[in-house]
């Protein structure tokens, strides 16, 4: 028997500061608790228990204490943590940071009621991923598979296209096994412009992929507040998709860097001692919170493969916020200022980038058996331009050998046919690999040294050898 517990009802706060609001002398308030503050002009602003104490209990106000008489709200706790409803009907809507929903269509009527902070996984009853999920992007199909049931964040930085990648990826990408009825996006943006947000939904609505998304948007107007929940209500709503109606669900995170500078907000206003560049020392378990809610789970034919996008301040990779992420999650694909000043999207480098299981998720019977070989082969190539281009700024290039003209030649291919692609094009891993054979293809076949015999001669293109041998003779 469900035991029921009434709701407590405070007349007036002890103090307003930021966000927070602070209550005195009430006992057997439970931490995370939800609580209705209604002010004197009848408006309803929303809160959760932040700290509870016998003496004091801290509220953190969703929408901000601006305009409160602290003398004259009335603060109604809820007994129960923030809670939202969920449905599969929740499909082709757009929401709110809070789950609210802000595209004009009437409510949706809820299948359940989920606790936000959803359930942990028991860490025996994860299955391994091991699936291929095609992003229709060579150079993380290629270069940096994606498996379903992984964690792979996008690392970005101010003024680089991850909202365009962000919306491309969520438009065009494909899990093995999966088909219409089974599959479905959920995108949540925090603290992003009106119009990126615009962006998105216009580019959804454009591909036809709203009606299998579920669109969460945290405005940079919007209480900063608000974004400690906006992953959170996603992640609720994905979890219910992959294990209640067993479908694969891919959720887009975008971005974790204002997440977590509304979380350092927060921490500041508690007065809590700050750890590195002023966020909280807690904040690797708080985005282990969010980032570990991705996987498949035994006995469940679903699956949450999740994609975080954070922007590096400075550009700098050992900032705190992408440190932790990397340490949580299996790997990063990183994007390069100097590969977006050539011109070229999307600007993913991929000497530093890295997928940690995609060896689990390609090869033979899941993409193709020359998958590995090729990647490996092309990534030693692409390392060896690096070094050339160094040794070409100082000597020149007019020095350099033949050998080391073609590596130059090969690199500049690499970027832009490779590497780069138009936002609308949606390549097949073996377009991908297409492109990737007709680059080593320009090398002699002694110079290819990871890929054996039998798949160079299945797939080794003589034609574009020979070209290339009369261009450099």
């Amino acid at each position: 028997m469900e035991l029921f517990v009434p709701e407590k009802v405070v007349e007036g706060a002890k103090e307003l500061k930021g966000p927070l609001m602070i209550l005195e002398n009430v006992p057997n308030i439970g931490y995370d608790e939800i609580a209705e503050i209604e002010l004197d002009n009848g408006e309803v602003r929303h809160a959760k228990v932040l700290k509870s104490g016998e003496k004091a209990v801290t509220l953190q106000v969703f929408e901000g204490t601006f305009g409160m008489n602290k003398d004259r709200v009335k603060v109604r706790f809820k007994a129960t943590p923030l809670r939202i409803g969920v449905s599969k009907r929740m499909l082709g809507r757009i929401f709110d940071g809070a789950g609210r929903p802000i595209d004009g269509f009437v409510g949706t009527d809820f299948e359940d009621v989920r606790d936000v902070n959803g359930l942990p996984i028991n860490p025996f009853m994860r299955e391994y991923p091991r699936d291929f999920a095609e992003t229709g992007v060579s150079s993380i199909d290629l270069m940096n598979s994606l498996v379903r049931g992984q964690k792979l964040p996008i690392f970005s930085a101010a003024g680089l296209p991850h909202n365009e990648l962000a919306a491309q990826i969520a438009s065009q990408v494909k899990i093995k096994g999966a088909t219409k009825e089974n599959f479905a996006v959920v995108f949540a943006a925090m603290g992003v412009k009106y119009d990126d947000a615009y962006f998105f939904k216009k580019v959804f609505e454009e591909t036809g992929a709203i009606n299998s998304t579920v669109l969460f948007l945290n405005l940079a107007n919007d209480p900063p507040i608000e974004r400690l929940i906006t992953p959170r209500v996603a992640l609720t709503v994905a979890e219910f998709l992959a294990f209640e109606k067993n479908m694969h669900v891919v959720v887009i995170l975008t971005d974790m860097t204002n997440y977590a500078e509304a979380l350092r907000e927060v921490a500041t206003a508690l007065g809590e001692i700050p750890a590195r560049k002023g966020f909280p020392g807690y904040m690797y378990s708080d985005l282990a919170t969010i980032y570990e809610r991705a996987g498949r789970v035994k006995g469940s034919d679903g699956s949450i493969t999740q994609i975080p996008i954070l922007s590096m301040p400075n550009d700098d990779i050992t900032h705190p916020i992408p440190d932790l992420t990397g340490y949580i999650t299996e790997g990063q694909i990183v994007l390069s200022r100097e590969l977006h000043n050539k011109g070229i999207y999307p600007p993913v480098d991929v000497l530093p980038s890295l997928s940690r299981l995609m060896k689990e998720g390609i090869g033979e019977g899941k993409t193709r058996e020359d998958h590995a070989s090729v990647s490996n082969q092309l990534y030693a190539l692409y390392a060896r331009v690096k070094e050339v281009r160094n040794i070409a700024s100082i000597v020149g290039e007019e020095e350099l050998g033949p050998k080391e003209k073609l590596i130059l030649k090969f690199g500049n291919l690499f970027e832009q046919n490779l590497v780069g692609q138009k936002f609308t094009e949606r390549r097949t891993i073996e377009d991908s690999l297409e492109l990737g054979w007709n680059l080593l293809s320009m090398f002699p076949v002694e110079d290819l040294t990871g890929i054996t015999k039998s798949l160079i001669s299945k797939y080794y293109k003589e034609d574009v050898r020979e070209k290339t041998k009369k261009e450099f003779e």
